[in-house]
């Protein structure tokens, strides 16, 4: 079997009861792509916060930039997420901005595995250049704005994931499938014993 490059990262033990997997990362990372996949494979179900979000409002999230800015946007967020992770066996891809919170860094990781999936700077500006649904990056100089929010985010990315994964240069479905093969081992019952 195929690994994956995986970091057990040191932290809070994680309620591994509820069944949920949190996937956390810059946007662009595949966390939507990955966390239905993934959730197909473990027969979990899927939830993409932002869309959750959307649905409720009835609005995309650029319209909630615009009309209520971005702290507006964040309480929404994080209210979504406390009802979400009252959820179990499901697979949630998080937005890119959800560990800015401390409330929320700390929901996620305890009330599920909590994944980060690590790109490249260089692979998120590609996937992300041509999306206007991206409002922070709706900026003069949008690959610089997209280094500077993942050198804010990223330790915050590390400091919350139980699970690092370098996700490079391989397709979502095979990720997803090593993923799912690799959380179906015992080692990643309880991480934190």
């Amino acid at each position: 079997m195929e690994t994956l490059n995986i970091k057990i990262a040191a932290g809070d033990a994680f309620d591994e009861r509820s069944g949920n997997i949190f996937l956390v990362g810059m946007m662009g990372a595949g966390k939507t792509t990955v966390g239905r996949l993934l959730a197909h494979f473990l027969g979990k179900t899927f939830y993409d916060s932002d869309r959750e979000i959307q649905k409720r409002t009835g609005v995309g999230i650029p319209v909630i930039f615009e009309i209520e800015g971005e702290e507006g946007f964040r309480k929404r967020e994080t209210d979504m997420l406390a009802e979400l992770a009252k959820m179990e066996n499901i697979v949630l891809a998080t937005g890119g901005g959800a560990v800015l919170s401390m409330e929320n860094r700390r929901l996620l990781e305890q009330r599920g595995i909590v994944i980060y999936l690590r790109a490249a700077v260089e692979d998120l500006w590609r996937r992300t250049r041509q999306d206007q649904n991206r409002p922070l990056l709706r900026a003069p100089d949008p690959r610089k704005k997209l280094t500077e929010l993942y050198g804010q985010r990223d330790p915050l990315y590390r400091d919350t994931a139980h699970i690092i994964v370098e996700s490079g240069k391989r397709s979502a479905r095979h990720l997803a499938q090593l993923l799912a093969q690799q959380l179906a081992c015992s080692d990643f019952k309880s991480p934190h014993g």
